[in-house]
């Protein structure tokens, strides 16, 4: 009997101390409702000369704190904006950052600005000098002071943080940003994204998977966008998880989730041509910057 107690513990033991080693991100859990009708409005929100209108529409209670617009770069005409906004019907804080009207042709023509010239990160790695200086523009543009006030008064509530196309990859610096100068614990950030290019090089995408357990990127279909710049060109690789819908984006469809910590061919990496660019514009069969422009109605 005793021998049986000792060997019933050890294993529980061993079981406790597994726990304590498993990836945080198997502790989170993927949901359609939350990303199509919560994270996805707050997305296209961004596209919005006023976002309020989108979370007056999907919202109870919620409050646009500021929209905050800066140039994203020198000698071009491209506007980066972003907002922070209260969702106090959620207990949520929200950053919502707008991917820009010219970062497809920006892509396609492979800008080495974009691509090539890359930063240190805080978190760890390198991420695209373009993407990195975008987001420190908004931040330290207005989006700084909005957002420490409102944690200041709401310190328990959780910060949603998304964005589409260029705004998903700046979206995934913000969320990186407020836990690794430990704004915000990693426990409290939710990050989604939806046709996110890829942000950072590889130690980056290590820090990045370890610093939060609610991290998913959408992908639509053939959606050229995720797949650029090309896998391993500057060493530039995807963070965890990557939530792939195959063709279909309508209510009910089917989905799966690529938690690997490399890129997995079971998601869209797996496609023989990913090179759609209705794909990267419509999600959730809507076209992002449209519905969001028309208040998500």
């Amino acid at each position: 009997m005793w021998s049986l107690t000792l060997s019933f513990s050890l294993v529980f033991l061993t079981f406790v101390q597994a726990r304590v080693i498993v990836d945080p991100v198997a502790f989170a859990t993927y949901d359609d409702d939350t990303a199509r009708n919560k994270f996805f409005p707050l997305a296209a929100a961004a596209y919005s000369s006023n976002p309020q209108t989108c979370l007056s529409a999907k919202f109870k209670n919620a409050q646009l704190r500021r929209q905050v617009n800066v140039q994203c770069d020198t000698g071009k005409n491209d506007i980066c904006s972003a907002y922070t906004a209260l969702l106090a019907g959620n207990n949520a804080i929200v950053l919502s950052f707008r991917g820009t009207q010219g970062f497809l042709q920006l892509i396609e023509e492979a800008d080495k600005s974009v691509f090539q010239s890359q930063s240190q990160w805080v978190a760890g790695g390198k991420v695209s000098k373009y993407f990195g200086d975008a987001f420190n523009k908004l931040w330290n543009g207005g989006m700084k002071d909005d957002f420490n006030n409102l944690f200041h008064n709401n310190p328990k509530f959780e910060v949603w943080v998304t964005g589409h196309s260029l705004g998903g990859a700046m979206a995934s610096l913000a969320a990186s940003f407020l836990i690794a100068n430990n704004i915000v614990p990693g426990n409290q950030v939710k990050l989604v994204t939806y046709g996110q290019p890829r942000t950072g090089t590889t130690p980056f995408a290590v820090a990045h998977d370890a610093q939060m357990a609610y991290s998913y990127r959408v992908t639509h279909n053939r959606d050229i966008v995720p797949h650029i710049p090309n896998e391993g060109m500057e060493d530039y690789k995807h963070h965890k998880a990557e939530v792939f819908y195959k063709e279909s984006m309508n209510a009910g469809a089917s989905f799966k989730v690529c938690s690997s910590s490399d890129e997995s061919n079971d998601c869209s990496n797996g496609l023989l041509i990913t090179a759609s660019v209705s794909d990267h514009l419509t999600y959730f069969t809507k076209d992002v910057s449209q519905w969001g422009e028309a208040g998500c109605n």
